[in-house]
């Protein structure tokens, strides 16, 4: 934010003449320069630090809603927590989400975890690690409007993030319940909140559509009517574990019980 600066060269009562206001204007103004000096480093230093987050927790968070906006990030910082929530349920996880390249190389750093990825859009802009996961078949590009490519309970655990959100009702209602087919132990869905902005006028052709960022009464109602069941038990644990570890999500985190 611009700020008016002070005009040095103002004075009062400068009329070049001489006399009592003439001495007294000498005699304070190195006083008077060393305090305005003083109070511009003082609005200085408030300034930088509460840009780097000083003063304030939410800046990237208020940033990243002024522009595009993924949840990308969120998964990759919660990964510590759904641990924590899911103990062995993370040794085989599959991820589902635009970016999940940086997810599987994230979760490929864990122990004892297998990991795989199915990014929903083309991966033509996609630097070589990325197309390495996919030529080894760590990463699967495949539309999500359709059937996975897997067997019921393929994988312990199913995170998605993002691609929900591109989705319309019609294409929700079968790509929803298919992957919680595919998870043994649950899903966990990670959702942008209404007034989160996505989706620039490049990535519309890229994504089909633009998101639709749904509440999470709207979710709740969903699930109710489409019978599926929230995952009370790794929601605790889940809430537990943010807790301790101080994380606080940019994104509606949904917990899901797996088909019986």
């Amino acid at each position: 934010m611009s700020r008016r600066a002070v005009n040095p060269s103002r004075r009062f009562g400068d009329s070049g003449g001489g006399g009592l206001f003439a001495n007294s204007k000498s005699r304070y103004s190195p006083i008077l320069s060393a305090g305005l000096i003083a109070v511009g480093a003082l609005f200085f230093i408030a300034y930088s630090y509460s840009n780097s987050g000083g003063f304030g927790k939410n800046t990237e968070a208020i940033s990243r809603v002024e522009g595009d906006y993924s949840c990308t990030a969120d998964v990759q910082q919660a990964i510590p927590i759904l641990k924590k929530a899911y103990g062995d349920s993370m040794h085989k996880v599959l991820h589902v989400g635009p970016d999940t390249c940086s997810v599987v190389s994230k979760l490929l750093k864990e122990e004892e975890t297998e990991v795989w990825g199915v990014e929903p859009y083309d991966i033509e802009d996609a630097d070589s690690t990325c197309k390495a996961l996919v030529h080894k078949g760590v990463v699967r590009v495949a539309d999500i409007k359709f059937p996975l490519p897997y067997r019921p309970k393929s994988f312990s655990l199913v995170i998605v993030s993002d691609a929900l959100d591109y989705l319309s009702p019609r294409y929700l209602n079968k790509t929803l319940p298919d992957l919680v087919r595919v998870s043994a132990d649950g899903l966990v869905m990670f959702t942008g909140y209404p007034g989160h902005q996505r989706a620039k006028v490049s990535d519309v052709s890229k994504y089909g559509r633009a998101a639709k960022l749904r509440s999470s009464s709207w979710w709740i109602r969903y699930f109710l009517q489409t019978s599926l069941e929230e995952n009370e038990v790794a929601i605790k644990k889940f809430e537990q574990a943010a807790t301790k570890m101080s994380y606080v999500p940019n994104c509606q985190i949904f917990h899901l019980k797996s088909l019986h």
